[in-house]
């Protein structure tokens, strides 16, 4: 993983007018329950970017954080990754403090590897929930570029409890034919 400038790297709408195939690939991407991040990877041929634009602990957070995760303090992440000098996707990550475990707490808080590969520690179920504009829009406040139509948001619990609430938007970056 790496970091380069955010000013180097495209961003583009999912389609704007999407072909059929287009269309095809989006419903894939947005009804998969694994590793979003290992399907950037697969697409790209091989490793990420990751962009970490923002993060902070905080505890003001939008009333639909509160409403599936527990606990008063939060990580709010948003990041994007990127291969080849395109963004695959925007990420806002919500997660909880409340019971995480420590060794991943400080992996976050390093920022320096996608959430994906920090789920590959835990038993996880993805949970898809309803639209979350409140979400949505503070994630394309912060990148631009908004794309209802590429974007969902999930929780991502363990058996203990919810931890994570992510909304992510596709971008054109996933379409982009490469020689692996």
């Amino acid at each position: 993983m790496s970091s380069s400038s955010l000013s180097s790297i495209r961003r583009e709408r999912f389609a704007v007018t999407p072909s059929a195939h287009e269309r095809r690939v989006l419903t894939l991407l947005l009804a998969n329950d694994g590793s979003t991040t290992r399907l950037c990877e697969a697409l790209a041929g091989g490793p990420v970017e990751l962009h970490v634009i923002r993060q902070q602990e905080t505890g003001e957070v939008p009333s639909v954080v509160r409403e599936h995760l527990p606990g008063e303090r939060f990580i709010e992440r948003i990041t994007c990754l990127a291969a080849h000098g395109e963004v695959l996707m925007d990420n806002l990550s919500y997660i909880a403090l409340a019971g995480l475990q420590p060794d991943i707490e400080a992996d976050l808080r390093a920022g320096t590897m996608p959430i994906g590969h920090l789920l590959a520690r835990l038993w996880v179920r993805r949970e898809s929930i309803a639209a979350a504009p409140e979400l949505t829009q503070r994630l394309w406040d912060a990148v631009g570029l908004p794309d209802a139509p590429a974007t969902r948001a999930y929780r991502i619990c363990t058996p203990e409890s919810a931890r994570m609430l992510i909304a992510e938007t596709y971008r054109r970056g996933m379409l982009t034919e490469r020689d692996h």
